[in-house]
């Protein structure tokens, strides 16, 4: 029951990072600052309402709405979550997203969701070139640092360490696809 539930957690995360991606590949030139969506600097909230309050995750947000994902990202964590952008998901080959968030697709897309999460809080400080993380799916990502730029699982790092009650956001520029 708790791998389920964990997994159902990673999945939610993955589906709000799917939620979120689309609109930074379209100025794929800009600096990472005005790349990175803005996010809330109020009061830490979960996971979910956190991806829900910006229009750049909204992506991410239906993906996890349609993989049933909400209440465990919603749930106590800590989980590390590398959220993709609208822009992201703007960057799958043509009819990906859409086959993904069909009800018999439900299963894959968790798959899909669950890779964009690690058990844990893992700030953007922490992450050595080399690393592996353990994702809740059970797959495991890469982490590259090169100077001031961070990639997981070959998508880049655009906007560290967005503070959330249940854990700490990531957002990212690709959606990350596991291997199976």
């Amino acid at each position: 029951m708790r791998i389920r539930s964990t997994l159902v957690v990673a999945a939610a995360a993955v589906a709000l990072v799917a939620a979120g991606c689309g609109d930074d590949e379209d100025n794929a030139s800009s600096t990472p600052s005005q790349a990175a969506p803005a996010m809330p600097s109020q009061q830490p909230q979960d996971i979910v309402a956190l991806a829900q309050g910006n229009a750049q995750l909204s992506t991410l947000v239906a993906a996890v709405t349609a993989a049933d994902l909400g209440p465990t990202l919603k749930g106590k964590g800590p989980y590390t979550v590398f959220a993709p952008t609208n822009a992201a998901f703007d960057g799958l080959p043509a009819g990906a997203l859409d086959k993904l968030l069909e009800p018999a697709s439900k299963k894959q897309l968790a798959g899909v969701l669950t890779y964009h999460v690690v058990p844990g809080e893992v700030m953007a400080a922490d992450l050595r070139d080399g690393q592996k993380l353990e994702t809740v799916n059970g797959e495991t990502l890469t982490v590259r640092v090169k100077g001031d730029e961070v990639t997981v699982g070959g998508a880049k790092v655009v906007q560290p360490d967005v503070d959330a009650s249940n854990g700490v956001v990531h957002v990212v520029d690709g959606v990350l696809q596991p291997s199976a």
